[in-house]
């Protein structure tokens, strides 16, 4: 098997499933009960909140788990919107968010609040004139993603931040957790477990110092009362762990790097979608005159895993909200494949991808001609 939709999930390192198992068949007390079980699943939790907040390389602030990116978007964005409400009514995002946002930000326009969403070039870029001319004093959130999902362009949060004002500005920082850096100057930054090896189900919201935002979740008070309930313990010791075992992505470059080139070279009629100088770990390219669903699921039968776009959307009909954002044609879109990558992935992988893409292109495009 070649697995090539990391951006969709990751498999779990080895590590974070015994971590896991640990904390379900010996250690499983309630981290809120008061005798030595629950203690040992309290002190757990610390510690994987400290292990995050290092991969983070977050020196203050505070750290809530979620139970997973979209939750922590929720959290993020209903609570800017509710604890600046009185301030003004105006939130801003980018046209080619990831649905957790973009939903939440629709839900936000049905409760009154002015949504701007702003469009990105045909590259990718976020349009950064139509940006500051949308922010006023009436702004109380700005929310963009850090890393796109589908082409992988990396959004300059750091100088948004320079230009918000009074807005809460928040990034959604689940592709780029573990990839790249995070923005130093985020406000509220986004993560998600299973995009770097850990559980799916858990995330969390980092919040940064002095900005106050009300309770996601009333009941028990855990998590410092932001989000009640009792804590999903060996989910987030898993993603201590994984948090923990981040390293140095060298290979991901490599690896994007040489399948791209073996495309260019023995492929022709191909549109690249991704920035050469996104993130590493996401490429993504557009076969002309075939229908990606088809070519995934030629590649599927060679167990290549790949994907057409989000996954978190990509059982609803319709073309990618991102690409067509990029002002790409119908049918640039629909011949558009993710390839993602993680360290697990090898060089002789991607010879075999190559291959056998352009074995199932060629074909595609050899049926299409007699149509």
């Amino acid at each position: 098997m070649i697995y090539l939709d990391n951006s969709a999930t990751t498999r779990q390192h080895d590590q974070v499933t015994e971590t896991m198992l640990k904390y379900m068949k010996e250690d499983f007390g309630n981290p809120s009960s008061l005798y030595s079980l629950g203690v040992t699943s309290e002190k757990a939790i610390k510690e994987a909140r400290k292990k995050v907040m290092k991969a983070m390389d977050r020196q203050q602030g505070d750290f809530y788990f979620t139970s997973g990116g979209t939750e922590a978007d929720s959290m993020a964005i209903f609570g800017a919107a509710n604890a600046r409400k009185r301030r003004g009514n105006r939130i801003i995002t980018s046209q080619v968010e990831h649905p957790a946002v973009l939903e939440a930000f629709r839900r936000l326009e049905d409760q009154g609040f002015e949504a701007v969403y702003i469009g990105v070039d045909k590259n990718g870029d976020l349009n950064m004139d139509q940006l500051k001319a949308a922010i006023n004093d009436d702004t109380i959130l700005i929310s963009i993603m850090h890393v796109n999902n589908e082409t992988g362009n990396i959004m300059p949060i750091d100088e948004i931040a320079e230009i918000k004002r009074k807005a809460i500005l928040h990034t959604d920082a689940v592709q780029s957790f573990g990839k790249i850096p995070l923005p130093k100057k985020a406000d509220m930054i986004s993560i998600s477990g299973h995009k770097i090896h850990g559980p799916k189900g858990i995330g969390g919201l980092w919040v940064n110092k002095g900005i106050n935002i009300p309770a996601f979740l009333v009941g028990g008070g855990q998590e410092s009362g932001m989000r009640s309930g009792t804590e999903n313990v060996p989910a987030i010791a898993g993603l201590g762990v994984a948090a923990e075992m981040i390293g140095k992505n060298d290979r991901l470059a490599e690896l994007r790097s040489y399948l791209l080139k073996g495309i260019k070279e023995e492929i022709k009629d191909i549109k690249i979608n991704s920035p050469e100088d996104g993130c590493p770990s996401v490429l993504n390219i557009s076969f002309l005159g075939t229908r990606a669903e088809v070519l995934l699921h030629t590649l599927e039968q060679d167990q290549i895993y790949v994907s057409t776009g989000s996954a978190c959307s990509s059982n609803k009909k319709g073309n990618s909200h991102v690409l067509a954002a990029m002002g790409l044609k119908d049918k640039e879109i629909e011949g558009a494949i993710r390839f993602s990558f993680s360290n697990y992935n090898t060089i002789e992988e991607m010879d075999i991808v190559l291959e056998k893409v352009k074995a199932a292109v060629g074909r595609f495009r050899k049926l299409g001609s007699f149509r």
